[in-house]
Order: structure tokens, then sequence, then C-alpha cells
């Protein structure tokens, strides 16, 4: 298929500070990423929690982006968020037209999750999936335990990944357009429903 052929969409990558979210863009992109980044510095203080992540020295400040094409000729185009809350007011521009989000979570640390989750599923009601990324020394829970401590519905998926890795994020992508289709037909099947009900 010509690459004017190929369908293109748009997928959303957020988390909290410091969960892997450039690098995740990183491990797929078949084009150079584009980073907006800035350093660390001791102006943070008190304001970004580093104790996980106290080697980090650059943060994103506006977004990342990235573009994978899938073997379904669907071209992915990657935009991740900055996890900073004083960055937040910039999500809304950011998520215009997506399809869905992935919401990448440090299991050491999933309080950080809880904007993303809130804002995706009763802000802005896209489409979303939880990415456990992979970090030494993080607690074992079982997905059951996990989905109570977020507070998730059932048919929200929650995948394990390493986002250093490029086979392990691919699969996630797969994993979202999958889930995304499945609500986007719930909900066009419910629409079609609603609409019988009023021609009777």
């Amino acid at each position: 298929m010509s690459e004017e052929a190929k369908l293109s969409t748009k997928i959303i990558v957020a988390g909290g500070f410091g969960v892997g979210k450039t690098t995740f863009v990183d491990a797929v992109s078949e084009i150079p990423p584009v980073r907006t980044e800035a350093a660390v510095t001791a102006a943070s203080a008190g304001i970004d929690d580093l104790s996980h992540t106290p080697d980090k020295k650059s943060t994103t400040v506006a977004m990342d982006f990235g573009r994978i094409s899938l073997e379904t000729d669907l071209v992915l185009y990657l935009f991740g968020t900055p996890g900073q809350q004083r960055f937040w007011f910039m999500w809304d521009d950011i998520v215009k037209g997506a399809l869905g989000a992935i919401v990448l979570a440090d299991t050491r640390r999933l309080e950080d999750s809880f904007q993303a989750l809130d804002y995706f599923e009763k802000q802005y009601r896209l489409p979303f999936l939880i990415a456990l990324n992979s970090f030494e020394g993080e607690p074992d829970y079982t997905v059951d335990e996990l989905r109570d401590a977020l507070d998730l519905s059932p048919e929200v998926p929650i995948v394990r990944c390493d986002a250093r890795d490029r086979n392990s994020v691919v699969e996630v992508l797969a994993t979202l357009v999958r889930h995304a289709m499945a609500v986007e037909a719930a909900q066009r099947n419910a629409q079609q429903g609603r609409n019988g009900q009023l021609v009777r």
C-alpha cells in the first residue's frame, strides 16, 4: 500500500513524572523523535519528586513526538505528554483528535497515575489502557490488585511492558488500537440501539 493510502491516527502517551514516556516513544519511533526537554535543576526541588528517579537529568516540558508504521498499514503518531503538574494545561491541545491513550505507570508510585486516569476516564472520555513499565525493585502486584488500587473498570486493559524494548512497546500500541476499536464499536452499537428504540 502506498504511503498516501495508509491510515494514520494519534496516540497519547501519558503518566507521571519520570515514568518512561520519552523512552517509550524513543523505543519505536521510525523518525528521529522530537523532544522538548529542559534540564532538571535545583529550581524544581520541592516541586518534582526525584526520589525514584535520582539520575534524571532532563524532563519533558511540552511533548515528545514520534511515528511508527504498523504492519496493518496503520501509521501511529505518538505524542508524549509532560508529567509535571505545572505543565498539564497543555494536555487539552495535545489530546485533541487522538484515538486513545497509554497511561504508563510505575507500581512503586501508582498515585502518580491518578491525574492521567481521571483525565482520560472522566474529563476527556478517551479510550485508554494502563502499561506497567518495568523498574528494578518494583512491588509484584497482581493485575486484580492493581485494578482495585487504580479503581479501574473491568474493560480497561492492564499490560506489562519494558519502555526500552521496541517489541514490548509495539505490543502495547497494538493492544491500545484493538481496545479503542472495540470501544468505538460498542458505542456505535449502543447508539444504533437507542436510535432503533426511538423509531419504534
